[in-house]
Parts: C-alpha cells; sequence; structure tokens
C-alpha cells in the first residue's frame, strides 16, 4: 500500500483520510485497492480525493471497496429531479459558466472528453483563458499544491458540464495559488473582472476560500478584504452571478499556517460576501445504479469534513436576510443553499495530468460547480442572466418545496472540536434554506419574486 500524499493542507481532513487508508490496508478484495486517500487545498481546507482506478467506480465498488458511496453524473442528474428540464431542451445551451482556478490543469479537456464518453453527455470544447498580465507558471506534477489546484479544476469542470452540458465552459486560470489571507486573490480579482468587463460569463463559480481572520487587519475591519471586492460589485451591476463554496471544515476554518484549525467558530470569505451566494454541501443518500433516495439528503457532517456555515466577522446583516435575523442577528450568514458535497457520497472524476484514472472527491468545491449548472439552466429559460440572485433567492426560500427548496433537518456543522450550528426547519448557519428540486426550482428562480 502506497503512503497517502498530503496536496498542501492536510490538516485534519488528511488525518482521516490516513486512518481511512490504514482500515482499507487491512481488508482483502479482488478488486484494486485505492492507491491514495488525500486532503488537497484549493478551497481553505480542501476537498478529498481518493483511488486511481482505470475503470470508473460504482456506488456498489465505492461501498465494497472504500465503505463509502460514490455517485456518477447521472445519478446526481436524477437526484436533483433534472430530467423534465432536459426534456424541454434546458439544459443551458446559450450561457457561459466561468470556472476560476489558479493553475488549471493541463489534460482538462481530454479528461473532459473521456468523462463525456463514459456517462453519455454531451462533448463540449472548454475555453481557457489566461487574462492576468503576470507570468504563468509551466504545470508541475511533482508540486503538491499545483495538483490539488488540477484535482479543483477537473472537478469544477465535470461537475458544472454534468449539470448544464449545453452551457459553454470558460476556465480562467490564475498563475498564483490562493492561500489565506491577501495571497493570490489579487489575481482572482483582476481574472473576474476581465471576465465581467469583457461580457464573457453568466455565472461565475469559486470553488475556493480565506477565513476572514487570517486577513492581517481584520481585528480593525479588515480593510485589505474589502478593497478586493471590486469584481463582485462590477458582477452585481452586470448582471454576473456569483457563487463561493462555504468551506470544508463545519463552523472552523484554517489559521494563517494553513495547518491549524480555529478552536472557534470563524467564517471564510468570499462565500461571507453578501453580493456572493454562498453554497453550502449536503450528503446525499442514493441507490446503486439511480438516482433514487434512499432516505432525504442530510447536512454534511461525515467525519472527513463538514459544511462550512456560521456568521461573518466583517459583513453585518443585508437587507435580504432581514427575515431570517433570528437566525443570523446582526452578521451575514452563510450558507444560503446547498448542494452535494459529502466525501462519503463523493463525486466521480476523471483526470490523467498525475495519478491517471478515476476518483472520488467531495467538498463544497462540488457543490458549488453543481449549482453553477443550475444557474445556467435559469439563465436559459429566463432568455438573460438572472445577475446577483440572493434577494431572489430569499424570496423562494420560505415557501419550501412549494417553490423547490427542500428543507434538511437534524445534524449540524460542528467539526474538529468546534462546536456548530444545528440544522432546523427553514433557513439556518448549515445548509441555508436546505437544496433543491431543479424541475420546481429552476422555473420560480428565473421568474423571481417566489412567483408560482
Amino acid at each position: 500500500m502506497s503512503t497517502a500524499r498530503s496536496f498542501a493542507r492536510a490538516g485534519a481532513l488528511a488525518l482521516a483520510a490516513l486512518v481511512a487508508l490504514a482500515a482499507l490496508a487491512m481488508q482483502t478484495a479482488a478488486e484494486p485497492r485505492p492507491t491514495h486517500l488525500v486532503g488537497v487545498h484549493p478551497f481553505v481546507v480542501g476537498h478529498i480525493a481518493t483511488g486511481s482506478r482505470t475503470t470508473p467506480y460504482t456506488t456498489a465498488l465505492c461501498r465494497s471497496l472504500l465503505g463509502i458511496s460514490c455517485y456518477d453524473p447521472n445519478q446526481l442528474r436524477q437526484a436533483y429531479d433534472l430530467a423534465p428540464l432536459y426534456g424541454q431542451g434546458l439544459d443551458g445551451t446559450g450561457r457561459t459558466i466561468a470556472i476560476v482556478d489558479a493553475f488549471g490543469s493541463p489534460t482538462v479537456q481530454h479528461d473532459l472528453n473521456v468523462f463525456d464518453s463514459t456517462y453519455g453527455l454531451p462533448d463540449t470544447t472548454i475555453q481557457v483563458i489566461r487574462p492576468v498580465n503576470e507570468p504563468y507558471p509551466p504545470f508541475d506534477p511533482t508540486n503538491s499544491d499545483m495538483v490539488g489546484w488540477g484535482v479543483e479544476t477537473s472537478l469544477d469542470v465535470e461537475m458544472a458540464h454534468a449539470i448544464a452540458p449545453g452551457a459553454h465552459i470558460l476556465l480562467v486560470e490564475t498563475p498564483v495559488s490562493e492561500t489565506e489571507g491577501v495571497q493570490g486573490f489579487p489575481e482572482i480579482v483582476a481574472a473576474e473582472n476581465y471576465v465581467i468587463d469583457h461580457h464573457l460569463a453568466d455565472v461565475i463559480s469559486q470553488s475556493f476560500g480565506a477565513t476572514e481572520n487570517t486577513f492581517p487587519d481584520f481585528a480593525t475591519g479588515a480593510q485589505s478584504l474589502l478593497n478586493l471586492r471590486s469584481a463582485f460589485v462590477n458582477a452585481a451591476a452586470n448582471g454576473v452571478t456569483v457563487l463561493g463554496a462555504s468551506g470544508d471544515a463545519g463552523a472552523t476554518d484554517y489559521q494563517s499556517n494553513a495547518s491549524d484549525l480555529y478552536p472557534m467558530r470563524v467564517n471564510s470569505w468570499p462565500s461571507s460576501d453578501p453580493l456572493v451566494t454562498s453554497i453550502g454541501g449536503t450528503q446525499l443518500h442514493l441507490a446503486d445504479t439511480s438516482g433514487q433516495r434512499l432516505a432525504p439528503d442530510s447536512v454534511w457532517n461525515d467525519g472527513f469534513g463538514a459544511t462550512g456555515g456560521g456568521v461573518s466577522g466583517v459583513f453585518s446583516r443585508p437587507a435580504f436576510q432581514d427575515k431570517v435575523q433570528g437566525v443570523v442577528g446582526s452578521q451575514r450568514g452563510t450558507p444560503d443553499i446547498s448542494m452535494s458535497a459529502a466525501v462519503d457520497g463523493g463525486a466521480i472524476v476523471y483526470y490523467s495530468f498525475v495519478g491517471t484514472g478515476w476518483h472520488i472527491v467531495g467538498g463544497t468545491s462540488e457543490a458549488s460547480p453543481l449549482f453553477s449548472g443550475i444557474i445556467a439552466i435559469a439563465d436559459q429559460m429566463r432568455g438573460s442572466s438572472l445577475g446577483w440572485i440572493n434577494d431572489r433567492l430569499y424570496k423562494l426560500g420560505p415557501h419550501g418545496t412549494d417553490r423547490g427548496v427542500v428543507d434538511i433537518v437534524g445534524g449540524d456543522n460542528s467539526f474538529a472540536g468546534v462546536t456548530g450550528f444545528p440544522t432546523a426547519s427553514g433557513y439556518d448557519l448549515t445548509t441555508g434554506w436546505g437544496t433543491i428540486d431543479a424541475a420546481s426550482f429552476i422555473p420560480r428562480l428565473a421568474r423571481g419574486n417566489g412567483a408560482g
């Protein structure tokens, strides 16, 4: 059994992964064992990647080999009730999803082609741009940071395409890794402003973040963070939706050393920004070969990680959250809505830049691109970009399943010894309003104002 490798931010998740890997090593089976089970960083804690197979995993195989579930794109499409929309020709055609990642992946087009042909999805050509006027380092497969971002890129592109197969994918690469605090964000902001200024996308998905407390002047107002908001202001003014993953360490997150978690509740940005829609994480419970549910979705908290959620230490409560003041108090609360993110229920992803084969990946890095596909389909139905959606979303949320918003109750996002927030009926600080039934949710979101 090969030694588990840590891709940058191992932390608590890597420890859990190592324990799981040790347990696997004691088992016997005819199938080959996973070659690695590691924690990777692009989003604060990051996500979990496991295994490396030349043929895809199935749910049954994941349960047999790994003791966890995993799901392919067709299971996810079924779970979110997208077939009625696809039947109407609503698949994101004519809309563009921008995926923002440091470094990108040198094999992203090939890998998406393999993913598509395996699961019967339509081929699409990814447009890759490098808009930052700085040198871009060559991709180094021995560089753990670049490999982590490569995994992130594969996950982002494949999940967005799985949900909105007709949408154009714009991969926006930046030359500097985002870590904690300010690093990497100036380049991200410049890249996103380029996309917005040149009208290149309808929705931007961000599967990364930094703990608010790690910005150098957090205690005195975090002006260094506030100085980085220009792309979000620009997006709101120009009708571009911006999404941000809520995090993978429950109610806590990483300190400036990128190794230790805070021993108290904290939040991360850009998810906490009121101009961003914060996407939290759920755990799906699906049948072996379909997207039929064995049980209702639950909050993601499976021992590998937990959905980020809590209140901002920088932003006060925005007007769209006034009706949930009893939950968020005087501060901005996250997340707003949630999608699949659990490691036990992870996404089946293909990449070949290193460890060629099929892998299982989880984290809110999955949830954000999944929801970007939902936005692309809503934009197609509406005939124009929705732009900033938080006001619309909070008008739909209280109507629940009548508007395609599926409440999640039971569990919490406590993690690494930090007491989190409980799920509750209606809005909460673990899954936001819950998750969605796309066939009902998308038409309501496209019409806006909670219309029936």
